[in-house]
């Protein structure tokens, strides 16, 4: 008889490309993903990947167990998610899954407050700026910026919340020092890949032509804090932190709307209908911030 986990992981290394990928996904070691997949290939008596440079590539017989394997994963799925639709009991495991920013600079007092509400409840918080997904129960509940509302899977339930803008953010002391009469050119803080937004640049802090990169949100605040630069923070983030302030003339702009998804059987259970009713209401009360009207004091 075939082992379901001998399948997971040869699943996670055909999705992953490679036997580090696979272990990273499954948070397990290397060798336990090479001893997985070789089990299942003594058991079923071939051989899966073919070992290349670039990494693992399936064999012929490998992809036509692939196949049958994700035919196998879905049915599990299926079953389980049904399963769990029944359960209304106040106990159990609730996995939600939010960029991270959301987590510790907005909604980590609320979380705070729900596990107080439900002690019994086993909440496992997944800050991720990944779309988890939501129908293999990687998470059960997912509040994401959703820019068009038609992106939203049609078999995901979705609670609307509120909008969500950002802004240009200085250190107080070189907004300060920038308003005093130097106005000298200041450096972008870039986090990530992406460049500075057209809407960015419109202010009357005028940028010099040598940014600071980081690929952290956490690493761009501290550099805002500490005067490297200015950098696009979102208004929650930006207009709570008493060490900054919005640039001189730079607008908001909304990145898109907030919304609590759950997939269609996980959301009939009694824990995950608490926790997204609690997190709905939690979100409506941060409306003006979230849309930048509690602008801190210049």
């Amino acid at each position: 008889m075939i082992d379901w986990d001998d399948i997971r992981y040869f699943l996670a290394a055909a999705r992953g490309g490679s036997v580090r990928a696979a272990a990273k996904r499954l948070a397990v070691n290397h060798a336990t993903v090479l001893r997985r997949i070789s089990h299942l290939e003594e058991r079923l008596g071939t051989q899966m990947f073919e070992k290349l440079p670039s990494g693992y590539r399936l064999t012929p017989a490998g992809e036509e167990v692939l196949d049958l394997a994700i035919q196998m994963e879905a049915t599990s799925h299926q079953l389980e998610t049904r399963v769990f639709g029944r359960d209304q009991s106040v106990r159990g495991p609730l996995r939600v899954t939010l960029a991270p920013l959301l987590a510790s600079h907005l909604l980590m007092p609320d979380f705070a407050e729900f596990a107080r509400l439900y002690p019994e409840i086993e909440m496992e918080i997944a800050p991720s700026g990944e779309l988890l997904n939501l129908t293999n129960r990687d998470a059960d509940v997912a509040i994401r910026v959703v820019y068009n509302r038609a992106t939203i899977p049609l078999h995901l339930h979705g609670l609307k919340g509120p909008e969500l803008f950002g802004g240009v953010y200085m250190s107080r002391d070189l907004h300060a020092a920038w308003g005093a009469g130097g106005h000298d050119p200041v450096r972008w803080i870039v986090a990530g890949p992406d460049d500075i937004s057209d809407w960015a640049r419109e202010g009357d802090v005028r940028a010099a032509g040598v940014p600071f990169k980081t690929t952290d949100g956490e690493t761009q605040i501290a550099a805002a804090r500490q005067g490297i630069g200015m950098t696009i923070l979102p208004c929650f983030v930006g207009d709570a932190d008493p060490l900054l302030v919005r640039s001189s003339g730079s607008r908001l702009y909304m990145h898109g709307t907030l919304w609590v998804l759950t997939q269609g059987e996980t959301r009939k259970t009694k824990r995950v209908r608490l926790f997204t009713e609690f997190v709905s209401r939690k979100l409506a009360a941060h409306a003006p911030l979230l849309a930048g009207l509690l602008k801190s004091r210049d």
